[in-house]
């Protein structure tokens, strides 16, 4: 694609209106001044990606050429939609008719049907599971209803390889607003009042930040975006550059603007392949258009972008590793003060924020701080992406505002547990964040809710669990994680996080000593106090948080030698009901020990000592003659 540079904000503004129609059949009740009768979006989203959607739309070009189509209706690749549990995800426009699940075999029959002769296909629609019936918009879906899409505006709109499309939907007009009506200090205190937060995980205010890069005095500034998405379920900083990369090319020009700096790094982890590509795409059509380089739209402001690829490293999320990262150092945190703002990247004055608060920005200085300080709470501004995950019916990417109950997110937008069983716990924030309880399932979420009850925001995973997860094993699960991504440069995350595992495995083992909840509290309060950064200063609340709200799961654990939920193979037992068995033999066939024995049609027995707990019995038994105790 050919691409002209736009050299001043009146071209900017004439580029607008010129490709402002190429959206026209995409936004509800918008234009349909387009060159399309009707327009065909595809998920392009990893998720879908994995799952075909690039076949699908290969073949529904395929289906349009054979009927004459190509030149009226147009295949569109967007990012992605969301509703990752419904994918791949197809949405033709302007009917908005929402297909779901859609295998690149459907695509003869969608354009045959929908396309050729009006008719919907019934199969393909959502189907809301509560109502039991169709639902044909995505509008009317309840998925969608509680949402509110600031960070994710773009995504599943556009077409992330098309920088015109990006400029169709106000793309760079903020940073022509700044280049032209506002000086730093007033870009500055636009954040600082709009109350943006950063989004990957602490929460420190925006412009605060800002303000202390822009103070220090340098010849040589950095802006950098933190994408080393690390958290296990996390996915939304992988979603906004794969579905709206631009947004996040203008916003940390618009930081670069604001402080001073004229260099930016995207530290981004090389596990996203799609990402990257996404990326080097909008960098390379940025440069072309004059967004990116010398003198942009003629303010005489620089500033370029470089991709910094990080090798799966968990604590390079933590700023101060993730600067010697790309310094070519080894990933490791150091001591603050002096914070990244004054001494960041080779010593030099350095801003760091995430991919979600950058995409935020645009919009701010589009339509000012009182709209978006507005919107939330009084200390927790705007809306937030969140990564809905685990027993959930509705898995995928959400943006609520500030203040949505977790109920209303589990419910109401996540459709509820999964297989109609309860609700037990939700983990936010990853590794550093905490479980909660049904007890606490009203609570608004801000920032200080969160913390205040034993968890944090993070960076956005919420990963839901039901009846059958033992939180002991879930303790260890997150802090397995954090063993295997410690840097290792402090004692106490280092060698404290070890001994808490041991712990918590003699625990699920059923060979812990009386007093082990009290030694595990103590380290744990220990390690958060003395590590170096916040990956070791958090990394036990998973454990401190399951041990508040499951302490009797603990007791059971240690006194009773009995994991409830049965998911601690040591604690359990199987055991043939008499009165039930028939004397199949399907348990003893398939037990790869040899540890049940018994005659045909007659009960059977299970050596205990034998046993070792794979299930496999249980699992082949049809009359439901095996208990675990």
């Amino acid at each position: 694609m050919k691409l002209e540079r736009i050299n001043t904000p009146k071209e900017l503004l004439e580029r607008y209106k010129a490709y402002s129609c190429m959206l026209g059949l995409r936004v509800d009740g918008g234009a349909k001044n387009t060159a399309f009768e009707r327009e065909i979006l595809v998920c392009g989203g990893t998720g879908c990606v994995s799952s075909d959607s690039s076949i699908i739309v290969d073949n529904l070009n395929e289906e349009l050429a054979k009927h004459g189509l190509s030149g009226k209706i147009q295949v569109i690749k967007t990012g992605c939609f969301g509703f990752c549990e419904k994918g791949p995800i197809v949405l033709v426009q302007p009917d908005n008719v929402f297909y779901t699940m859609v295998k690149p075999s459907d695509a003869a029959e969608i354009v045959e049907s929908h396309i050729v002769n009006g008719k919907r296909v019934e199969r393909l629609l959502y189907e809301e599971p509560s109502m039991k019936q169709k639902i044909e918009k995505s509008k009317d879906m309840p998925f969608y209803k509680k949402q509110m899409r600031i960070a994710l505006r773009n995504c599943g709109i556009i077409n992330p390889e098309n920088i015109m499309e990006y400029i169709a939907a106000d793309g760079y007009q903020a940073l022509s607003k700044c280049l032209t009506e506002m000086d730093g200090d007033a870009v500055i205190n636009h954040m600082k009042q709009s109350g943006l937060r950063g989004r990957g995980g602490g929460g420190f205010p925006t412009g605060v930040k800002w303000e202390a890069a822009k103070k220090f005095r340098s010849p040589e500034k950095f802006i950098i975006c933190n994408a080393d998405e690390g958290d296990p379920g996390a996915f939304m900083d992988r979603s906004i550059l794969e579905g709206d990369p631009c947004s996040v090319l203008e916003s940390m020009t618009i930081a670069g603007y604001a402080v001073g700096a004229d260099i930016g790094y995207i530290y981004i982890r090389a596990e996203y392949p799609l990402a990257i590509h996404r990326l080097q795409v909008a960098i390379a059509q940025s440069r072309e258009i004059g967004m990116l380089g010398k003198n942009i739209l003629g303010s005489g402001f620089n500033f370029d972008i470089e991709l910094k690829f990080g090798a799966g490293a968990f604590v390079c999320g933590e700023e101060t590793a993730l600067i010697r990262s790309i310094e070519g150092k080894r990933g490791e945190p150091t001591t603050k003060p002096p914070f990244p703002a004054e001494s960041g990247v080779w010593e030099k004055p350095t801003c760091v924020n995430n991919v979600e608060t950058y995409a935020n920005i645009p919009p701010i200085i589009l339509k000012g701080a009182q709209w978006y300080s507005s919107i939330g709470t009084e200390k927790s501004k705007g809306t937030k992406v969140f990564a809905l995950a685990g027993k959930i019916n509705n898995v995928g990417l959400v943006e609520v505002p500030m203040g949505t109950t977790l109920r209303e997110i589990i419910y109401d937008i996540g459709g509820g547990i999964r297989g109609g069983k309860e609700f037990k716990s939700v983990q936010t924030g990853g590794p550093s964040g905490g479980c909660i309880t049904k007890e606490n399932l009203d609570t608004p979420i801000t920032y200080e809710n969160l913390t205040a009850i034993g968890s944090m925001m993070g960076s956005g995973g919420m990963i839901v669990m039901d009846e059958t997860d033992c939180m002991v094993n879930v303790a260890k699960f997150y802090l397995e994680f954090t063993l295997d991504e410690s840097c290792g440069k402090c004692t106490p995350c280092r060698v404290g996080n070890k001994r808490l595992h041991e712990m918590l495995t003699s625990i699920t083992e059923g060979k812990a000593e009386p007093n082990t909840m009290e030694k595990l509290e103590a380290l744990a309060n220990t390690i958060k106090k003395t590590s170096l950064c916040g990956l070791g200063q958090t990394s036990p609340n998973p454990v401190l948080s399951t041990m508040r709200f499951f302490r009797d799961e603990y007791l059971d654990h240690i006194n009773n030698h009995k994991c409830t939920a049965g998911v601690c193979k040591n604690l359990m037992s199987y055991h043939i009901i008499e009165d039930k068995c028939v004397g199949c033999t399907a348990c003893a066939r398939n037990c790869p020990v040899g540890c049940i024995t018994g005659k045909v049609k007659q009960p059977h027995t299970i050596d205990q000592e034998k046993c070792i707990k794979c299930g496999a019995c249980y699992q082949k038994c049809k009359f439901s003659a095996i208990e675990i105790r």
